[in-house]
């Protein structure tokens, strides 16, 4: 980076690599425990992901990015969130809350099959106990109460909005009664008195997952690993954000979507892609500052170290879809206040460390846009082999500004991606990376590791070659999309020393 950057985030001050794993993604049975760990979904913020750093640090590897860990809807996605702020509960581990004491153990725990429903039940149960001995533990209570009010900006909504989605069988807000739907103050504050139980296991949910993470970042931090971590540019408009603050969106008097968000045709989908979330109301947030975003901003920093903002060329121009329309095609491009909003988020987090998504439709307004506060680009080698000497995806067209990837989330995985191309495909990559006869996802990783930009990352199932099978996710699609977990029996022996040494041999030890 330049030295007169506005991102002056240290991560782009010395060469580094770094992986690519959603913490749903970790194992939920820690391999080398010999006792039985409590039921999970998915990973969790347990033992798995301390022994995940781990091996990060045996690596030589100082980045672990990760997509949004925002609780998710029904279709798992963590881009289509029910609060901008709020952690994931079900990235709680049971036996972390175990180990340090909050509640007592529980064998009948350990026999029970995971669901989400016996996983809520398990997590309230945890409540209860926590709150029955709280006022004996005067560290957690003080703890406690520092927690709500230094996160009362947004966590009096999200449980407030939580308890009520329970209490009215998880219909959207739109459907509540007009006046909790309008939030007329005097039925919020009745809901608040009725619904307190139910909005004290949503309180203790956060404070599990935010001591959790402070955990698990702070144990990065002795190891030297920064958190990367992944902001979606739109909100779904079933959640929290919405409802509390409808005069931020595009909405109309019943709180309906006017405008919905996606993109036109590209790369991933010939018909383009409807993601139905409202779009921004710019005037108002711009007539407030930005506070909302700022805020949002806020909760990020106080979780990692560096920040993706995806989609980030909806901050130039924006793929606006009448509310009442299915069809991505039926779009049209809209103007957004993006220099404005990017001066305000820097206003207010001097150096604020900000990488741009910029792939897909990126026109030069967008790269200028991008350029005038020096964020970070991505380039995707998957993207690269199309027969154009000058795409900026290839090696020898890559700037220090940018961050190379083999693949992202919604890329296949370098081994299912090389071999869905033709025999005509397959030989131009090998013949640009040296016709060798590595194994191709080493002869991407090492290209993204050669690069000249500072940073590379690479997706965990690139570096323990695992085929198409193992992707995360594949847009527009909807089923198996983020629920890819790796085993420890997948990580081939000594792979920590030989992703050290090929660290080493590119001045990736960072």
């Amino acid at each position: 980076m330049p030295n007169n950057a506005v991102n002056v985030s240290p991560l782009f001050l010395a060469r580094r690599a770094g992986v690519l794993l959603h913490p749903t993604s970790l194992p939920n049975q820690n391999a080398f425990s010999h006792s039985k760990p409590y039921p999970q979904m998915h990973g969790a913020l347990g033992k798995d992901a301390y022994l995940f750093v781990d091996f990060l640090a045996k690596s030589g590897i100082s980045v672990w990015q990760m997509l949004p860990t925002t609780p998710t809807h029904a279709d798992l996605s963590p881009y289509q969130s029910v609060s901008a702020h709020a952690g994931n509960p079900e990235l709680i581990s049971i036996d972390w809350l175990v180990q340090h004491g909050w509640v007592d153990a529980n064998t009948n725990w350990s026999d029970l099959e995971p669901s989400h429903q016996i996983l809520h039940a398990i997590r309230l149960e945890c409540a209860e106990q926590f709150y029955a001995h709280l006022q004996e533990k005067h560290y957690l209570l003080e703890k406690l109460n520092h927690f709500q009010s230094e996160n009362s900006y947004w966590l009096e909504d999200f449980v407030l909005f939580m308890a009520l989605r329970k209490h009215f069988e998880n219909r959207s807000w739109t459907q509540w009664p007009a006046a909790i739907k309008k939030r007329v103050p005097e039925a919020l504050k009745e809901y608040r008195e009725f619904l307190a139980p139910d909005i004290s296991l949503y309180v203790f949910e956060q404070f599990a997952f935010f001591e959790q993470w402070k955990s698990l970042r702070n144990y990065a931090q002795e190891k030297n690993i920064y958190l990367f971590g992944d902001m979606p540019i739109f909100v779904a408009h079933d959640s929290s954000d919405v409802w509390a603050a409808q005069e931020f969106f595009n909405l109309d008097e019943e709180g309906n979507s006017l405008t919905v968000a996606g993109v036109p045709p590209d790369y991933f989908s010939e018909t383009g892609q409807h993601w139905g979330n409202p779009h921004y109301n710019w005037q108002a947030m711009e007539d407030a500052g930005f506070s909302w975003w700022i805020d949002r901003l806020r909760t990020q920093l106080s979780q990692f170290d560096l920040i993706r903002i995806d989609h980030f060329r909806g901050f130039e121009a924006f793929w606006e879809i009448p509310g009442n329309s299915h069809d991505a095609r039926s779009g049209q491009w809209v103007k957004a206040p993006g220099d404005a909003f990017l001066a305000a988020c820097f206003e207010a987090f001097p150096g604020l460390p900000l990488v741009a998504e910029n792939l897909g439709l990126i026109t030069e307004e967008v790269e200028a846009l991008r350029h005038k506060f020096n964020l970070p680009g991505m380039l995707v080698l998957q993207f690269a082999f199309d027969g154009n000497n000058k795409n900026p995806h290839l090696p020898h067209c890559h700037s220090r500004s940018d961050v190379i990837y083999t693949g992202t989330h919604d890329n296949d995985t370098t081994v299912g991606w090389y071999e869905a191309l033709t025999k005509e495909q397959q030989h131009k990559v090998t013949d640009y990376l040296y016709a060798s006869n590595e194994k191709i996802h080493w002869l991407l990783i090492e290209s993204a590791l050669a690069s000249v930009s500072p940073l590379a990352m690479i997706p965990l199932q690139d570096f323990l070659a695992l085929d198409g099978e193992h992707r995360m996710n594949m847009p527009g699609t909807t089923g198996t999309n983020w629920t890819w977990q790796f085993t420890w029996a997948q990580f081939p022996e000594n792979l920590d020393e030989l992703i050290h040494k090929k660290l080493a041999r590119y001045d990736r030890l960072s």
